[in-house]
């Protein structure tokens, strides 16, 4: 059973990563990979998307994936599902939670997946309407986190009201949860308190979902910490700082998983995440994929001179 944790870190490198570079990694890395990750104690890890291989072949191997990452013990499974045939194709292949990506952006909405918002929230519906047909042991989560919420490269400034009404939208829709994702590295502080307060108040506490945050103009954890004051407790995070939407020219730069565990275990609260083991799944990454650029302050220095884990902190 996953032990108690005061904050989740749910990795996305294995989808949001992987999709923003242009070679691909190959299965049986993406695997060590996966295992790595949940070896350090990463409770949650989103290892693909199902979408057309046409315009993401680095995911056609999206359901060996899942079935393989289904046998470590403790972990939840995610996969991105942009559509109903998408969903489909996660559920037979045993996902334990669908996350969809409904833009605020009409602009990114219709680069991303092909639909404006209204059509990609009837879409999440449909979704939800497959979950609800299935036999209760074989429902998966349906996740929604809405793209660009706080602003859009293609798009410039996005309504947060238009934000915050798809939420209510989305909830209706059946959504089992909906969080707000930074998609192009727009938000700011501010804003980040502003919109999840205002989410919390239109969807209820029980349906707010986390903080998928980009680092592109150097916001990210200090987005991190504003979230956090409003009482978001997960965030997404990719290892070595991979990631990016390709449909969104600019998106550049997930939170550092390394740099966000840290933060957060210095800060008290207890992720159940081993950094070192972390350092140790680097270099699994860079196996599958040599040379690739990755990032984090943390790995470069190393933890500081008696550092402890929030769990060791309060076990004194």
């Amino acid at each position: 059973m996953p032990q108690e944790i005061d904050v989740l870190v749910s990795e996305v490198g294995p989808r949001d990563g992987l999709q923003s570079i242009k070679r691909t990694m190959p299965t049986k890395a993406k695997l060590d990979w996966i295992q790595a990750l949940a070896a350090a104690g990463l409770q949650e890890i989103e290892v693909g998307s199902f979408v057309s291989p046409r315009l993401l072949p680095q995911m056609t191997d999206c359901a060996s994936l899942v079935k393989e990452a289904n046998k470590l013990e403790g972990l939840t499974v995610l996969a991105l599902v942009p559509n109903l045939r998408g969903a489909e194709r996660a559920i037979a292949a045993g996902a334990h939670k669908l996350t969809m990506p409904p833009s605020a952006s009409r602009a990114h909405s219709l680069n991303n997946i092909g639909k404006t918002p209204e059509e990609a929230i009837e879409e999440v519906r449909r979704v939800c309407a497959l979950r609800d047909s299935l036999p209760i042991e074989r429902r998966p989560d349906v996740e929604v986190g809405i793209s660009t919420a706080f602003g859009c490269t293609l798009e410039g400034t996005v309504s947060e009201d238009w934000g915050i009404e798809m939420a209510g939208l989305l909830a209706k829709a059946g959504a089992d949860s909906i969080g707000l994702s930074d998609t192009t590295g727009y938000a700011n502080p501010a804003q980040i308190k502003r919109m999840f307060r205002r989410l919390r108040s239109e969807i209820g506490a029980e349906k707010m979902a986390g903080a998928h945050l980009h680092n592109t103009r150097g916001q990210g954890l200090a987005n991190v910490v504003a979230a956090l004051e409003v009482d978001v407790t997960t965030f997404d995070s990719s290892l070595g700082g991979l990631g990016g939407c390709p449909y969104a020219p600019g998106a550049t730069g997930n939170i550092v998983t390394e740099d966000l565990v840290f933060m957060l275990e210095a800060m008290g609260l207890h992720t159940g995440v081993d950094i070192e083991a972390l350092i140790v799944a680097r270099e699994v990454l860079l196996r599958g994929l040599p040379d690739e650029a990755i990032y984090g302050n943390l790995p470069e220095v190393g933890l500081p001179k008696g550092f402890t884990y929030a769990n060791e902190k309060g076990a004194r």
